[in-house]
C-alpha cells in the first residue's frame, strides 16, 4: 500500500505532497516536497492506494443554492435571514459533524479565505477526474478522500498547539508526532523540512489520515447525508488510533 497526502494552498509554493510506503511491516516515508503544481500532484500519487487531499471538496448547499438565488434576482428558499440561517450558509453538514466528533468546527468553505484553495481544489479533482480517477467526494469509492489533519491529531491526542505559527511549537508538534508514530521512517532532509513547515507537517498527516481510510478506520458518511456528501465533501475523520496504522502489527490485528 502507497499513500498520498496533499496540504494543499491556493497556489503551488505552498502546496505540500508526502507519499508513504507501507510494505514490509514498515513505513517510509518516500517523498516530501513544497512547490507542487496540479499534475505534479496527479503524477506522485499515480501509484496510492489512497490520496487525502486538505482542503474541502464542495460548498455548503444551501450557499450554493443562495448564491443561485440571489444570482436570478429571487429571494432564497428557505428563508435564512438571521444567524443561524448564516451558520447554514457557512457550514457544511461534514463540517458540523466535524465538530461533533473532534471538537473543531472547520474553516468555512464559503465565508473564510479557504474559498480560493477550494477553488484550486475543484480543478485539482478534475485533472485527477481527466487522469481516470473516480472522483467521489464523499470518499466512499475511489481513492481519494477529504482530510483535515488538526481535527485528526486532536483524535490522535498528538499535542501540536501553535504549531502553525511558532517555530519552536512546530519543532516540538514534529517530535510528538514521530513519537507517536515510531514506525515511520523518515530521512534527515525529510525531518528538516518537517521542523520547517507546517505545510509538509500537514501532508505528512494527510497521508497518515489517507491510510486510515484505506484501512476502513475513519467515520463513515451516516447513510442520510450520503447525497449530500457527494456534493458537498465529507471529511474522513480516523476511528483508530494512531497506533491502529502501525504496520508493523499483524493484519488481523488492524482495524477492518
Amino acid at each position: 500500500m502507497i499513500t498520498t497526502g496533499v496540504d494543499l494552498a491556493a497556489q503551488p509554493a505552498r502546496t505540500a505532497v508526502a507519499v508513504i510506503d507501507w510494505r514490509d511491516g514498515a513505513a517510509e516515508l518516500l517523498h516530501l516536497s513544497l512547490g507542487n503544481d496540479d499534475d505534479t500532484i496527479v503524477r506522485l500519487a499515480v501509484d496510492s492506494t489512497h490520496v487525502g487531499v486538505d482542503c474541502a471538496f464542495g460548498w455548503p448547499d444551501d450557499f450554493v443554492a443562495y448564491v443561485a438565488a440571489n444570482a436570478r434576482g429571487e429571494a432564497p428558499a428557505p428563508d435564512l435571514r438571521g444567524i443561524e440561517g448564516r451558520r447554514r450558509l457557512a457550514y457544511r453538514e461534514t463540517d458540523r459533524a466535524t465538530h461533533r466528533i473532534a471538537g473543531r468546527l472547520p474553516l468555512s468553505v464559503s465565508t473564510d479565505r479557504l474559498g480560493l484553495t477550494a477553488m484550486r481544489c475543484a480543478d485539482l479533482l478534475t485533472a485527477f477526474a481527466d487522469a481516470g480517477d473516480d472522483v467521489d467526494r464523499s470518499g466512499a469509492t475511489g481513492r481519494l478522500v477529504e482530510v483535515y489533519p488538526a481535527a485528526s491529531l486532536r483524535l490522535w491526542g498528538v499535542k501540536v498547539s501553535g504549531y502553525k505559527t511558532d517555530t519552536a511549537a512546530r519543532l516540538a508538534a514534529t517530535s510528538n508526532l514521530l513519537a507517536a508514530a515510531p514506525w515511520l521512517a523518515v530521512t534527515p532532509d525529510q525531518r528538516a523540512l518537517l521542523d520547517a513547515s507546517d505545510d509538509a507537517f500537514d501532508a505528512v498527516v494527510a497521508a497518515l489520515i489517507a491510510r486510515a481510510h484505506a484501512l476502513h478506520a475513519t467515520h463513515p458518511v451516516p447513510p442520510a447525508e450520503q447525497d449530500r456528501a457527494r456534493r458537498e465533501g465529507w471529511i474522513a475523520l480516523p476511528s483508530t488510533s494512531l497506533a491502529g496504522l502501525d504496520p508493523t502489527r499483524p493484519v488481523a490485528s488492524l482495524p477492518e
